[in-house]
């Protein structure tokens, strides 16, 4: 049998926190199953919070100190390793990065903008330097630098996670960059559905009413726990994990899925919008 390799605590927040429900968990004589039989996590998703490369849900974390009998420490400490803050990241959306790697699945819905996962470096330093416009250049070079790490999630020779988005016609129509820039934008796009990375979509601009009105979406399943939805406004962020509510967030898609244009016809609508683009003109 291979060494089981150590953990080294100093190493993060997340990292000193598994360090320490490792020796928890082992002082108590349980394994992995043992210890989330009777949750909605999988023994492979607590492994990796043991390593310091997932971090703890509060559920789990209540389950837990149940199970290993520690008085509460690992739901008082887990909101803690939660918020210990990756650079070029806002607080809130810490969870959605550790779901976006470990994601079977992604369905993201983007009413207004490309979503992050599929801008380039001069999409989202526009969107950044909008939404900060006080930010000094390395400020700005930190979070467009985190969101480009973040697309890193295509380049991995794995297929997951299935990736499907939705977007909204007008994002074609209303340029938020140079011609030239944003038929690049496009073109990231139409390359990561070439290579069977991703499923876009299309919601024509004339569709009337539809699912999903008044704001983006993402829900994200998981082999080994339970869907979560991140919702996001300008400057603030929430992750739904309520069952009824994810439930309802999930048929909405759906239905959005279904106003939405196929992907062949999505794909075309695209191509000539980069194809104008590129021609300097305005896409109809």
């Amino acid at each position: 049998m291979a060494a089981r390799k150590d953990i080294d605590g100093s190493a993060s927040v997340p990292a000193f926190y598994g360090k320490e429900l490792r020796w928890k968990r082992e002082e108590a004589g349980l394994t992995l199953q043992q210890t989330v039989d009777g949750s909605f996590y999988g023994v492979t998703y607590l492994s990796e919070i043991e390593r310091g490369a997932r971090r703890m849900p509060v559920d789990l974390a209540r389950h837990i100190d149940q199970a290993l009998k520690t008085d509460g420490f690992f739901g008082r400490r887990c909101e803690d390793v939660r918020k210990a803050k990756r650079r070029g990241h806002a607080g809130y959306f810490e969870r959605v990065l550790d779901a976006e790697q470990h994601a079977e699945n992604i369905e993201e819905w983007c009413p207004a903008v490309v979503p992050g996962l599929l801008q380039t470096p001069a999409y989202a330093r526009r969107l950044v330097r909008v939404a900060h416009p006080l930010a000094l250049g390395d400020e700005v070079d930190e979070k467009v630098n985190a969101r480009m790490t973040r697309a890193r999630l295509f380049e991995a020779d794995h297929k997951k996670p299935e990736y499907w988005a939705i977007l909204h016609q007008s994002i074609l129509q209303h340029p938020l960059l140079p011609p030239e820039e944003m038929a690049v934008q496009l073109d990231r796009i139409l390359e990561l559905a070439r290579r069977h990375r991703i499923i876009p979509q299309l919601l024509p601009w004339n569709r009337g009413v539809y699912p999903l009105m008044l704001g983006g979406a993402k829900v994200m399943t998981f082999p080994d726990a339970p869907p979560l939805v991140y919702t996001e406004s300008s400057y603030s962020g929430d992750t739904i994990d309520d069952p009824a509510l994810v439930k309802q967030y999930r048929k909405a898609y759906d239905r959005l899925r279904a106003a939405a244009l196929p992907p062949e016809a999505s794909l075309a609508m695209i191509e000539d919008a980069a194809e104008d683009y590129r021609n300097g003109k305005q896409p109809d």
